[in-house]
Formats: C-alpha cells, sequence, structure tokens
C-alpha cells in the first residue's frame, strides 16, 4: 500500500484558460499551485496498485496552492511514464484556480471533467460552465454540453447540443457572455446617477389628520 503522499502526487494538475480564451493580457494560471503539496478530503479512499488507479469518494475537496476542486468521486490513474489522467464527477463537478499575478480566478462546473497530462487538455461535459471572475466580480461566462481547453495551443472549444437543453436554453446552443477589456490609461466608467428618493404623503396619516 503506498503512502499517502504518494497517492496524492497522482491527482490531476487542473490548468485553467489563458489570455487567448478570454482575450485579455498574458497572465496565466498560478504557475507556483505545481510546486504546492496536495491535500484531499473524502469520505472514501480506494487504491489499485495494479491498474495506479486512486478513486476517492464521498464529498471530495482537494486543494493544491490556489486550485479548489470538488466533487462526489475523483479518480486518478498515471501511467508508466507518469502522465497523469483525472475524472471528476459530480452534480457538477467543480474547480477554481487564480490566474498569475492578477486577482483573478477562474471557475468552471460540469457533470464531468477530464484532465489529460498528456495531450495538456481539460475537457468539461453535461452542462459545462466556465467563469473568469476579476475579485468577485464576474466578467466572462461561457456555457456549453461540452468545451474542451488545450493549454498548450491555448485553444478552446465549446459545443451546444440537445443534452444542453434547459428551461432557459429550449435549443441548446452555446452560450457567451464577453467584458470588454478597458483601454490601458482609460478612465472607470463613471457611476449610474441614481435620482434622490422623492418622499410622498402616507394616505393613513393624512387620515389621521382629518
Amino acid at each position: 500500500m503506498p503512502s499517502f503522499t504518494s497517492v496524492c502526487r497522482a491527482l490531476p494538475r487542473v490548468v485553467c484558460l489563458t489570455a487567448a480564451l478570454w482575450c485579455i493580457g498574458a497572465a496565466q494560471a498560478e504557475k507556483a499551485d505545481r510546486n504546492l503539496p496536495l491535500n484531499a478530503e473524502a469520505d472514501a479512499l480506494r487504491y489499485d496498485d495494479a491498474r495506479q488507479t486512486s478513486v476517492f469518494t464521498g464529498n471530495v475537496v482537494i486543494t493544491k496552492g490556489t486550485i479548489v476542486i470538488r466533487g462526489a468521486q475523483v479518480e486518478v490513474r498515471q501511467d508508466a511514464q507518469g502522465n497523469q489522467f483525472g475524472i471528476v464527477n459530480g452534480n457538477p463537478g467543480f474547480f477554481r484556480q487564480k490566474r498569475d499575478n492578477v486577482d483573478e480566478f477562474i471557475e468552471g462546473t460540469a457533470q464531468r471533467i477530464d484532465y489529460d497530462s498528456k495531450a495538456d487538455t481539460v475537457r468539461f461535459t453535461g452542462n459545462a460552465v466556465l467563469k473568469r471572475f476579476k475579485g468577485t466580480q464576474l466578467n466572462d461566462e461561457t456555457t456549453g454540453n461540452v468545451i474542451v481547453y488545450n493549454n498548450t495551443t491555448d485553444v478552446f472549444t465549446v459545443d451546444g447540443g440537445t443534452a444542453n437543453r434547459t428551461a432557459f436554453n429550449p435549443t441548446g446552443r452555446v452560450r457567451a457572455m464577453l467584458t470588454p477589456v478597458p483601454k490601458e490609461g482609460a478612465p472607470a466608467p463613471a457611476p449610474v446617477p441614481v435620482p434622490p428618493a422623492t418622499l410622498k404623503p402616507s394616505p393613513q396619516l393624512e387620515e389621521g389628520r382629518q
């Protein structure tokens, strides 16, 4: 039986979207995350030495630096060359990671999340949603049935389909909300003026005066 540390080393390194995806600056996923220790909590852990797989089950929470992964089940496999393959199942599965050198976070959810370190891709399947936050403010959001991101080429694809149909999106088509990037040196937009509240006499008070 391997040590818990050796099992944890097999867990996937989740990547997030880079500049090409959101059309913003050159910030990337937090680089220090890959060198930080991994912590995992779950109701149960099953390790198969012959298949080199680790399966965490039940309220799984994994943290590694700024990375947070949650799911009902996380299965990890490592091949002879050390390539890691991870599957996160949940309702939905979730990951969050800070971007490097900026106060920005990427959050993604899907029924299933597949990570392939050999191809350096992340695949979100089933009601997939990908969001970018600036601080606590939501800046970009993309939804589809399948979202695949290639960390090597900085290219992502989003597919719709009947499996993505909801009451709010009966066609299952891809949807995206992208916030424009402010020009460098441009002043922040002025706040929308709010007119002062108009005070009106209460009918009850008027009746009391009669």
